[in-house]
């Protein structure tokens, strides 16, 4: 079976659009089979979008498994003095959030493989929809080497649901020594707050 968290995704390419729609953005974005949630927006993704503050307006920003770019092209939007990462391990995703990036015109988005991103580089921001199907023990690999990233002051927020594991990955995190606290809560997502 393959999976949209592959380097090179097996499905073969049926391009396709989704509209992009929040009170503040209106893009219409390029998906492709082979990525995460390539027919709509997943739902996550927009309880995420509406529910968190403005994303710092200097620095580096993270979108955290970027997909084909909706959540790193709202930060962008938001923030259109910052940098933002978007991370991947898919490639075909990173190519699609490139283009979205360049048609949107919102040239301070940096598409990057997880590989790829300076170690020296750190983030006033992180907003991921997380790839909770990779598994527990690689999600919270992934978290751990992404989080100990965030500035002093920065701040993560997660879109989890509730039956894929929110509560248990708060309390992992706050296990690990982070502040984590619950945000949000809509439509059995739960928007979770982290920081040092």
């Amino acid at each position: 079976m393959a999976h949209y968290f592959e380097e090179q995704p097996q499905a073969a390419s049926r391009p396709s659009s989704v509209d992009l729609v929040l009170p503040d953005l209106h893009l219409r974005l390029e998906t492709d089979r082979g990525v995460f949630s390539p027919e709509r927006i997943d739902l996550g993704t927009r309880v995420l979008l509406e529910s968190v503050p403005t994303p710092p307006q200097e620095g580096h920003l993270l979108d955290l498994g970027c997909g084909y770019g909706p959540i790193a092209l709202t930060m962008a939007s938001r923030a259109p003095s910052a940098t933002v990462w978007a991370v991947d391990v898919n490639r075909r995703s990173l190519e699609l959030t490139e283009r979205n990036a360049r048609a949107a015109a919102l040239d301070r988005v940096r598409p990057a493989h997880v590989d790829e991103v300076p170690e020296d580089v750190r983030f006033a921001a992180i907003w991921s929809n997380p790839a909770i199907r990779i598994g527990k023990q690689a999600m919270h690999e992934m978290l751990t080497r992404w989080l100990t990233r965030l500035t002093p002051e920065g701040v993560a927020y997660l879109v989890v649901q509730k039956h894929l594991g929110s509560d248990s990955l708060q309390r992992w995190l706050s296990d690990q020594g982070w502040q984590a606290t619950r945000e949000a809560s809509r439509a059995a997502y739960r928007i979770l707050k982290v920081t040092r």
